[in-house]
């Protein structure tokens, strides 16, 4: 039996997974707990797809878009890896429950303090 090459368009889970993973990158991005070096990632494969200088070049017809599509996905999945866990489950739940964006609560702050009247 051979194999049918399919497009990776056609399956409808692929895309739904890379919008679904392009909205929790960009909270990730406004997040404060998210180091400041991992959120440069994503912007530098946005200055590669804007750079004139490519591997290879967008004048080749259909070759050159994939490049730049591959490099902004490889940054968004790389991206997500590196998140810190904690705020990538943090999102992830806020999205699913239909939250707007909230930054993370400080959960390691306690203010220890003892009430003394005068």
């Amino acid at each position: 039996m051979p194999v049918r090459p399919s497009s990776w368009f056609v399956r409808p889970g692929a895309v739904a997974g890379l919008f679904s993973d392009l909205r929790l990158a960009w909270r990730l991005l406004r997040e404060p707990r998210v180091p400041f070096l991992v959120k440069m990632l994503p912007v530098l494969a946005l200055f590669y797809v804007v750079s004139p200088l490519d591997f290879i070049p967008d004048v080749l017809p259909v070759l050159g878009q994939i490049d730049d599509l591959g490099i902004l996905i490889l940054s968004v999945k790389l991206f997500l890896r590196l998140c810190p866990t904690v705020a990538t489950a943090f999102h992830s739940g806020a999205i699913a429950s239909g939250k707007s964006f909230a930054p993370m609560a400080p959960a390691d702050i306690v203010i220890d303090a003892s009430y003394r009247r005068d």
